[in-house]
């Protein structure tokens, strides 16, 4: 396997192509999903007809501020490692020093990067989060019950990016260039698996909120958090 991956044909292939292919396939996919959920609202009668940009917008705002619901406020904890969790995640390989260079290289696009030391306590900040949400999905009861084998396989493909980003800007377990294409490959299939998996969450919780508060602004008169 360590020859196979050590190949300069599969680095090239991972690099290049497979790149293209996580992006196409994760842009499609999203704008699909996107598509066909805005398709289905409108065949709902009850709460589509009224949908509110007001409303929206409040449950929005109140659902992204830390404490902002009712069970927020009821699970401390777990609110912070979940705002921590996201923050990190969204933000770390976005000014990711190495993705950076990668940009530029390739297509002379590149911003702002944050300090290696700073990108290296988010990466593992994510991975200790990771960890945190998977003992909860194992141990608390109620959760337990409602997580599926998939879920389990959710976190671990969330998690292969940054361990194996780590593990090769450090040049630790395997020879560099196949822990790097181990670290390619890994993220890009979370981006082609990100539409066809709860992973979506990161675009259809707007949708959800502007449903769910529109529901309970405009219909039921109530607040939904």
């Amino acid at each position: 396997m360590e020859q196979f991956l050590n190949d300069p044909s599969i680095y090239t292939l991972v690099r290049g192509p497979l790149v293209w292919l996580a992006f196409i396939v994760f842009f499609v996919g999203m704008l699909y999903r996107i598509f066909t959920t805005l398709k289905m609202a409108k065949k709902e009668k009850v709460i589509y007809p009224y949908l509110s940009f007001k409303y929206t917008l409040r449950s929005i705002f109140r659902w992204l501020m830390p404490f902002g619901s009712i069970s927020m406020r009821k699970h401390p904890w777990f609110t912070i490692i979940t705002f921590i969790f996201h923050i990190c995640i969204i933000v770390t390989p976005i000014f990711l020093t190495g993705h950076m260079e990668l940009w530029n290289e390739s297509w002379e696009i590149s911003w702002l990067s944050l300090p290696v030391g700073l990108t290296d306590l988010m990466t593992i900040t994510v991975i200790v989060c990771l960890f945190f949400i998977f003992l909860r999905r194992l141990i608390q009861k109620d959760i337990r019950f409602l997580t599926s084998t998939s879920d389990y396989i959710l976190l671990v493909l969330v998690a292969l990016p940054f361990i194996t980003g780590f593990l090769s800007h450090h040049e630790l377990l395997l020879q560099y260039k196949i822990m790097l294409t181990i670290h390619m490959l890994s993220g890009e299939l979370m981006l082609i698996a990100i539409p066809f998996t709860k992973l979506s969450h990161m675009f259809m919780f707007f949708l959800t909120r502007a449903h769910t508060g529109s529901e309970f602004g405009a219909v039921r008169h109530s607040r939904d958090y």
